[in-house]
């Protein structure tokens, strides 16, 4: 991952971009999509293999694999002894630990699916073997991030670091970027995460990615542990440029954490849902859409003549109506128009333009040409203005104005 300045991104990033192998993080680029690959597998290579298969047929940009020890992990104090659900945890996490060799597999089997290689160590044993995998990035767990050793210790590898914050305050989040970042980090995307699968919606508390993308200036994504897709999309629109989501082959209700994960067809739609919603966020400039033109001009309504209205008449307010199309002049210009006199004969409902009247005897003239000498400056946002207008070039000739800006000299 490297850092680089550049491009059109929103102002909480300054302009950087987080470029990952060849996906670039922030910075108005596509959200970074992160298929976890769960506890699930057994331990099977065949099946994590299947998985990756699954992930990058999906469309999606990055894997985390769980690369831990359970004797590395969690004490076995006789003393405090075991309830049941902790030698089950237990069991689970020896049941999916994976071997070091089946590791650099995966690494290789994703490289060849092109799909970045993102393993969670839970140790610093683990770390290190994995750096020299030449791993591209790491991920640390929520249940980690007060582990300031570890932290501190994968930080030294000079490698991107992807942070979990499930569970933590505010003040512990910033107890971690300190760790990383004294440890020799310097890039890091913090994931807002509450784990507690299934995690109800009411706990998600989406607004902390805005508070941890603000208080820290750090690229922020979110982890999700509730049932179904749609929490990230909606984690999406409220700024977090990395997804993440767990993937597993087969749902099972005994299973909580694979209750919350998707199937394959489900992340495809998710990743698919995922970049239209990125098109349909658009760069926030209001104006027209481009399929809305024709609907400016068929919807919008113009200044037409209430009845037959005589040449030289002098025109009267009850004259004049609004009515569509659109491509006249606007109805908010009917007071100008009123004491105009009708340079010809003008029969109901015409669509009147701006050379179809001439300002009456004493009154200075007024028309396109007077409302833009008024209105706008003779600068580039006059030419601007121009440009969007919808009136027709017979309209700006007849006002003495040129369509591309500016006054012609009458």
């Amino acid at each position: 991952m490297r850092l680089q300045s550049g491009g059109s991104g929103p102002d909480w990033m300054k302009d950087r971009e987080l470029v990952l192998g060849d996906r670039t993080i922030g910075a108005g680029g596509p959200v970074f999509v992160i298929a976890d690959l769960g506890l699930s597998h057994g331990g099977s290579l065949s099946q994590l293999c299947k998985l990756i298969d699954s992930a990058a047929q999906a469309g999606v940009d990055g894997i985390r694999v769980h690369a831990h020890r359970a004797e590395r992990l969690i004490a076995s104090d006789p003393a405090r002894g075991e309830s049941s659900d902790e030698r089950d945890v237990i069991l689970r996490l020896r049941s999916a630990e994976i071997s070091m060799e089946s590791l650099h597999r995966l690494k290789e089997h994703a490289d060849s699916r092109g799909i970045c290689y993102l393993p969670t160590p839970s140790d610093e044993e683990t770390a290190d073997e994995l750096d020299q995998l030449g791993v591209p990035a790491y991920r640390i767990a929520s249940s980690d991030l007060t582990h300031i050793p570890l932290l501190r210790h994968v930080a030294s590898k000079g490698r991107p670091v992807f942070l979990s914050t499930g569970m933590s305050y505010l003040s512990e989040v910033a107890d971690a970027v300190w760790a990383l970042r004294s440890g020799g980090a310097s890039e890091i995307v913090l994931m807002h995460c509450v784990a507690s699968p299934p995690a109800p919606a009411e706990s998600l508390n989406r607004r902390a990615i805005q508070t941890l993308r603000d208080h820290f200036e750090l690229p922020v994504g979110y982890s999700d542990h509730s049932e179904g897709a749609l929490f990230p999309l909606i984690a999406a629109t409220l700024g977090a440029v990395v997804v993440e989501k767990t993937l597993t082959l087969t749902k099972s209700a005994e299973d909580p954490a694979r209750v919350t994960a998707v199937e394959p067809e489900e992340m495809r739609a998710m990743v698919q849902n995922l970049r239209a919603l990125e098109l349909s966020l658009g760069d926030g400039r209001k104006r027209p859409a481009s399929c809305e033109e024709v609907n400016r001009v068929q919807f919008r309504r113009s200044i037409v003549a209430a009845c037959d209205i005589r040449a030289y008449e002098s025109v009267t307010q009850w004259m004049l109506t609004c009515k569509r199309p659109g491509g006249g002049i606007e109805p908010g210009r009917m007071e100008r128009l009123v004491g105009m006199q009708a340079r010809r004969n003008l029969a109901k409902d015409r669509i009147l333009r701006w050379d179809d009247l001439a300002a009456a005897a004493g009154r200075e003239p007024e028309g396109l040409a007077g409302l833009l000498d008024r209105e706008f400056p003779a600068d580039s946002s006059c030419r601007e203005a121009l440009e969007d207008s919808a009136f027709g070039s017979a309209d700006f000739q007849a006002a003495g104005v040129s369509p591309q800006g500016g006054r012609r000299r009458l």
